[in-house]
């Protein structure tokens, strides 16, 4: 199987992406919009939101990897006994 150009990748994913982004927008909106958002505007979630909003600014080829290291959990030993 021929792997696609670039051009080919952006036209494929260009309208989803484009939805993607904004549905995003508008959850964040929703969110800064209602009653108490200041009593969460510290929360760390929010941080951790923005954070993976800065990963997806960098250039690179692992910004998937690094978004999903992001949310994933610290490693603990021990954790299967």
């Amino acid at each position: 199987m021929a792997t696609l150009n670039a051009d080919a990748v952006l036209d494929r994913h260009f309208l989803e992406l484009r939805c993607e982004i904004l549905n995003l927008a508008a959850a964040l909106d929703r969110i800064e919009r209602s009653d108490g958002y200041k009593n969460i505007s510290g929360d760390p979630r929010l941080a951790q939101l923005n954070q993976g909003l800065d990963i997806l600014r960098t250039a690179g080829t692992d910004r998937a990897e690094r978004v999903q290291m992001l949310f994933s959990d610290h490693y603990q030993a021990g954790w299967n006994k």
